[in-house]
């Protein structure tokens, strides 16, 4: 409890060092600035802005009262990230939920972890920690996602380096951008999970989306019963011998493969089989940059 309290006021004694006009640091290379950047400090609430990059846009009211609770009970034990934009001055790189409840209680001061940054810094900042670290919705991390690989110019590979993500994951979670505005919505709402949304994309015509779309929820289906809702919509209608060669035909061997390879792959792949065991395997790509990539997961080169 000692080595707490000490803490604590060594936080304080660095937020007062902050408000001296003469030791304003506005960089690493300035005076005390190492007493400063990376430490926690304690700052005034009502001097901290929130973030305009922050990629979380829903907040739980209920659970922004759960941890308003937490924190009046036992204050904040994991402190928030800023970055100085002026003198006495701050603006939210990460937590806040924690910076919303806090205020919620009332605090007048909260522990944070200073940072010196630009706004692109900020940006990358801001969205890798809030995808490590908070409990985003599937939409809102795919828009992180695709928010650094335009803004900060960064590629699907870099990028799965940099948050220590499959490159396929990635790539699962930004195909769910090409889902209807209205699934995409009803997604973030919990009424669909993301395993819902990624079957869904495999139909192409927006319309027939949102009525299947409109069945899961009425219906309450799982995520299994989705995707063979998709794909006796996707099968061909016809009765000739060419459209009973579907994938409704392939052997078991073949069948318990093919969710495996969809994975590997994070695209739509069609398996086509006759009746003497022959069959064929067609994988889609809509652009040069996919193909690549599938080559590359296909050869290694």
């Amino acid at each position: 409890m000692a080595k707490a309290t000490k803490k604590q006021a060594l936080g304080r004694g660095l937020s007062a060092l902050l408000k001296d006009p003469e030791n304003d640091i506005k960089s690493v290379s300035d005076k005390n600035a190492d007493q400063v950047i990376g430490n926690v400090v304690e700052l005034d609430i009502n001097s901290i802005e929130v973030n305009p990059f922050q990629p979380r846009s829903n907040f739980n009211d209920e659970a922004l009262e759960e941890l308003a609770s937490s924190i009046r009970e036992l204050g904040i034990i994991q402190p928030i990230t800023v970055r100085k934009l002026d003198f006495n001055k701050f603006q939210l790189v990460s937590g806040e939920r924690r910076f919303r409840a806090s205020k919620l209680v009332g605090l007048e001061t909260i522990p944070a972890y200073i940072r010196i940054a630009n706004d692109q810094e900020s940006l990358e900042m801001a969205l890798v920690e809030n995808i490590q670290r908070q409990d985003l919705d599937p939409i809102e991390i795919a828009l992180s996602y695709q928010r650094l690989i335009d803004e900060i110019e960064i590629t699907q590979e870099k990028l799965s380096d940099r948050v220590g993500k499959k490159r396929s994951t990635i790539t699962n979670y930004l195909r769910l951008l090409k889902l209807d505005p209205i699934i995409q919505t009803g997604m973030r709402d919990g009424f669909i999970s993301m395993g819902h949304g990624r079957a869904l994309i495999n139909i192409d015509k927006k319309k027939e989306q949102i009525a299947i779309y409109e069945k899961v929820v009425s219906d309450g289906l799982s995520v299994r019963a989705t995707e063979q809702l998709v794909k006796s919509r996707k099968e061909p209608q016809g009765s000739g011998p060419e459209n009973k060669k579907s994938t409704t035909d392939v052997p078991d061997f073949v069948s318990k493969s093919l969710d495996s390879i969809k994975e590997r792959l994070a695209t739509k792949v069609d398996i086509t089989t006759s009746k003497n065991g022959k069959g064929k395997i067609v994988i889609p790509f809509h652009s040069e940059e996919e193909f690549k990539r599938i080559k590359k997961l296909l050869t290694g080169e």
